[in-house]
């Protein structure tokens, strides 16, 4: 074994999971705190992608910059998804039925975001440019590529950004508070609905701007968001539900898998054990490492 090898690969699964715990904080709070199994969410982040794209190529503009100035329009997108989701499926309360009427919905906006950026884009690559892509620094025999740093420190950020507004506000308490009694939110004087709107706002919002780290790392076709689907559920229930701390540690626990099977054994073993990784824990707690 090369020692440099493994010492990249976990380097390399350290910067990574900065990137994951961003691409995984939407549906963190989407299904671990609204209980919504929004199954869409990848279509936003190659949304986010394709927007930071667009900027980027006509503007020259940073894509992380864009990222986040497309972040309000990602967060009125999400507002309007969850009222018109909330209005066919969720106030009619139909238990299991509405559920699985709700997944049909979300697929369909992952399916339609998607066949649109193959007709618009077609299905090449897309890439963007920025002074830091392309250039990295090695440090002891250990390579530090920027286009990885990056989104790993604005992940980061991202993270405790998210978790500082859900602990220390009064719209993030409601957030946290929505999911356990939202009879007791009324008396309140909070009202639930909006309150889910909000935090589904947000959970779209985040995903744009992951949309747009994900580009800078690598380039991008329509069909990448299937990629996420998978590794998105995995990491907010490996975490715990609902848990902003938990999404970062299991972030890092199969950005490290993925990286070191990749290396050593060839990129189609890394999400199979990734998932293995899942199920032992799920096994041994169900709850997730962070659950209560």
């Amino acid at each position: 074994m090369s020692w440099d090898l493994l010492a990249n690969a976990l380097v390399a699964g350290l910067l990574l999971a900065g990137f994951y715990a961003a691409v995984s904080l939407g549906i963190s709070l989407i299904f671990g705190l609204l209980d919504i199994a929004n199954i869409g969410q990848p279509a936003f982040l190659i949304l986010g992608s394709y927007a930071a794209y667009v900027v980027n190529t006509a503007f020259d503009l940073d894509p992380i910059v864009a990222g986040l100035l497309f972040m309000p329009l990602f967060y009125v997108l999400g507002v309007v998804v969850y009222r018109v989701y909330y209005g066919s499926f969720e106030r009619r309360g139909e238990g299991e039925t509405m559920q699985g009427r709700g997944l049909v919905f979300f697929f369909g906006i992952l399916f339609i975001v998607e066949v649109s950026l193959s007709l618009k884009y077609g299905v090449d690559y897309r890439l963007v440019q920025a002074a830091y892509i392309g250039k990295s620094i090695e440090w002891g025999g250990v390579g530090i590529a920027f286009r990885l740093l990056v989104p790993c420190v604005v992940g980061l950020a991202m993270t405790l950004a998210l978790y500082l507004f859900l602990a220390r506000t009064f719209y993030g308490r409601a957030i946290m508070a929505v999911s356990q009694d939202a009879q007791a939110l009324r008396l309140m004087g909070a009202n639930p609905i909006r309150i889910k709107a909000i935090a589904f706002g947000i959970g779209i919002a985040m995903s744009g701007l992951a949309g747009a780290l994900l580009i800078t790392i690598a380039p991008v076709v329509p069909s990448t968001d299937r990629d996420y689907i998978g590794r998105m559920f995995a990491i907010t229930v490996l975490g715990g539900m609902g848990s902003i701390a938990g999404t970062l540690v299991a972030s890092l626990i199969i950005a490290l898998v993925e990286s070191l099977m990749g290396t050593f054994f060839g990129p189609s073993w890394s999400q199979a054990v990734s998932f293995g990784i899942l199920l032992i824990a799920l096994a041994v707690r169900p709850a997730g490492l962070f659950g209560r």
